[in-house]
């Protein structure tokens, strides 16, 4: 027996307390501080598996150039804010595109092409009101041009035939194939 423990069993025993009731409170008592030691014994481990766990990943890091890294982190940092920008600008390309296409279909274009050359698409591009701006520029080439849309055309000229009126093949000259 320890002295600690002689020196417990003896306050309980003056306390006056009988010898099994002063043996199952030493057993408790022995039980609590083993569970306890336990306890600090496996945090005692967990930490010092964290410290060498640290000590390890510190090691990696000696001979490092703690500049050097902060140079490529602020190159990879540019680098991806210019690809952002350019996937920006793709996007803004692909809407403006597609909000073009769909105004010159509208407007019943014969050739979008020979429509979109016409634009000036850098200034339309850079419009706060793209499709009113879009639909103000497609008027206008229309009235310049108005051989490039449908429907619009001078009677005779050749660029859309006259609607309603087909001829017989009577009013035909002879020897002309009608398909």
């Amino acid at each position: 027996m320890k002295e600690d423990e002689y020196m417990q069993r003896k306050f309980l025993e003056d306390l006056g307390l009988e010898k099994e009731v002063i043996d199952k409170i030493m057993t408790e008592n022995s039980n609590d501080i083993t569970n306890t030691k336990k306890k600090l014994e496996a945090e005692r481990d967990n930490y010092k598996e964290q410290l060498e766990t640290a000590q390890t990943a510190l090691k990696d890091f000696e001979g490092v150039d703690v500049k050097e890294l902060n140079g490529k982190i602020s190159t990879l940092t540019a680098d991806l804010a210019k690809k952002d920008s350019e996937y920006q600008a793709k996007i803004a390309d692909m809407e403006f595109n597609s909000v073009l296409d769909n105004a010159i279909t509208s407007s019943k274009a014969k050739n979008s092409k020979a429509v979109k050359a016409l634009l000036d698409l850098e200034t339309l591009k850079s419009s706060k009101n793209q499709s009113e701006d879009i639909k103000t520029a497609l008027e206008k080439v229309k009235s310049e041009n108005d051989y490039l849309f449908e429907g619009t055309s001078i009677a005779g000229s050749g660029a859309n035939p006259p609607t309603g009126t087909t001829p017989t093949p009577n009013q035909l000259p002879k020897g002309t194939v009608i398909f």
